[in-house]
């Protein structure tokens, strides 16, 4: 029996990979798997060799304040992987985590094929990176197709498979009336997947819902949670007077809040993409500690932080990072928004023809897979 094992670093990690691996698990049911992953690869049968939590860290002094911890869970993953003797390492994402790992079981035992999905994103920083990849990594799967050259340009081996959360997944429907009132208008929320993440954010969202309270009395705000932060969200509101707000985990269910939204706040990441090729207008925010921040200015070398933005070289969607990403400026641009449907029809609008340039032309986790069959076979 062939074997695979699956090796993330985050929730948005374990959600693509399970795409993926679903995909697999249909074409060749005769595939044993483990991995380190979360609650998307758990449901499809494939336990973890620890809680993804574990691993899960933010942001350069996070990083350092936690390094020996990091650095025993690789040689633990790493360990763990030799004695499981899979054909193929598939990791996803979070370079830092998941490459590090991966170099050492290539050091280990050559025969093991390594096939990274998400590329690291060389095009923002650190584009000497690629040239270490080369000793390592068998193929690399591309979520972009701009990122084709970097990998060319030392002959690694590379698909441009696009981006799974672009793709169209129908889902069952849901009665949702227990959920929202009729007379309720939904904004989205996003406040991260990362717990220190949604730890920074949780106040100045909960701000922002009051001073919307204020104005208005027709929004119903519903925030989309990973099952690893639900409860986090959920005791920080516990004692709150606001009541026009709900915690959502259920995939099925955030798809259908989302579509019926009229707005969404979110966190920068992947998320703004499921948010764009649903049609929904939105803002991003992002807030890190300062020393993370100015380590970080000093480091990238694109303009914006969300990936519609860099790709059209300038901001469709608006940003508010740092200083800007606070209650008051949130509530503003949201209601500029709200109050200018023309605006919010451009912006999907400009949103939707650039999915359409980075859409893979059948579905990113019928390439990936595609690819792991193939390196199966040889």
């Amino acid at each position: 029996m062939k074997k695979i094992f699956i090796l993330t670093g985050e929730p948005s990690g374990d959600k693509l990979a399970s795409t993926v691996i679903s995909k697999m698990k249909q074409s060749n049911p005769n595939i044993e798997y483990s991995c380190v992953g979360g609650q998307h690869l758990n449901t499809l049968g494939i336990k973890s060799i620890f809680d993804l939590k574990e691993i899960t860290y933010i942001g350069f002094t996070s990083v350092l304040l936690n390094i020996f911890k990091i650095k025993n869970k690789i040689n633990k993953t790493v360990e763990e992987i030799i004695k499981f003797n899979p054909d193929i390492l598939f990791s996803v994402d979070s370079p830092d985590f998941t490459l590090r790992v991966a170099e050492k079981v290539k050091k280990l035992n050559i025969n093991i094929k390594i096939i990274h999905y998400v590329a690291p994103q060389v095009w923002i920083w650190r584009e000497s990176r690629v040239k270490n990849f080369k000793k390592f990594v068998d193929h690399m799967l591309l979520l972009f197709n701009f990122e084709k050259k970097y990998f060319d340009k030392e002959s690694i081996p590379n698909t441009f498979v696009g981006h799974p959360l672009l793709e169209y997944n129908k889902r069952p429907k849901i009665d949702l009336s227990s959920l929202i009132n009729e007379d309720k208008k939904i904004i989205s929320i996003f406040a991260g997947s990362r717990n220190s993440e949604t730890n920074v954010l949780l106040p100045i969202l909960s701000d922002f819902i009051k001073l919307m309270n204020k104005q208005f009395n027709n929004f119903i705000f519903i925030f989309h949670a990973t099952n690893e932060n639900k409860e986090l969200i959920i005791s920080f509101f516990k004692n709150s007077l606001l009541k026009n707000f709900q915690v959502i985990s259920d995939d099925n269910i955030k798809s259908q809040i989302l579509s019926k939204s009229v707005f969404a706040v979110a966190k920068s990441g992947t998320v703004s993409l499921e948010i764009c090729n649903a049609g929904i207008p939105s803002i991003i925010i992002y807030k890190i500690n300062l020393i993370n921040y100015l380590i970080m200015k000093l480091l990238v070398k694109v303009k914006f932080a969300n990936i519609i933005n860099i790709i059209n070289n300038k901001e469709i969607i608006p940003e508010l990072l740092q200083g800007e990403c606070n209650a008051k400026e949130i509530y503003n641009s949201v209601v500029y928004f709200l109050k200018n449907p023309k605006l919010m029809k451009n912006q999907v609008d400009t949103c939707n023809k650039t999915l359409n340039e980075i859409r893979s032309k059948s579905s990113s986790s019928s390439e990936a897979s595609s690819v792991l069959s193939k390196y199966l076979v040889t």
